[in-house]
């Protein structure tokens, strides 16, 4: 059974420090792409790095649950659960400036074309049928 446990926590650590890492290279990688965006000054340069960033993000709070396997007692539980709402509420607020960010925006006043563009054709649909 200890083989087996240790076997367990030593994949697990594993595997913690894989997703971090790709979590900090993802997230270093927007950033740096970000900033050479930003000094081209590309429009979607906010969209780019907030994806960036969530996608980092997602890699670091795998690695958080991932923790919840090897705790060993109640405060270490307390303390991932804290790091493990607070990256969800960052993934969730970025997520949902993303999804801002995709919409069109919103013009209170809709395009309408003139009144003599479209009574014209009516018109010229009367002149012909007389």
């Amino acid at each position: 059974m200890e083989i087996l446990e240790s076997t367990l926590n030593a994949f697990v650590n594993l595997a913690m420090l894989l997703f971090e890492y790709i979590g900090v290279c993802v997230i270093t990688f927007s950033g740096i792409q970000g900033i050479v965006n930003y000094i081209k000054k590309a429009p979607d340069t906010r969209l780019v790095l907030a994806k960036g960033l969530a996608m980092g993000l997602e890699f670091k709070l795998g690695s958080e649950i991932l923790r919840t396997v090897v705790v060993r007692n109640l405060d270490e539980i307390y303390i991932v659960a804290g790091i493990i709402a607070l990256r969800a509420v960052l993934t969730f607020l970025i997520h949902w400036e993303i999804k801002n960010e995709q919409q069109p925006e919103y013009s209170p006043f809709p395009e309408t074309s003139s009144p003599k563009e479209e009574s014209a054709p009516q018109e010229d649909q009367e002149s012909s049928s007389l």
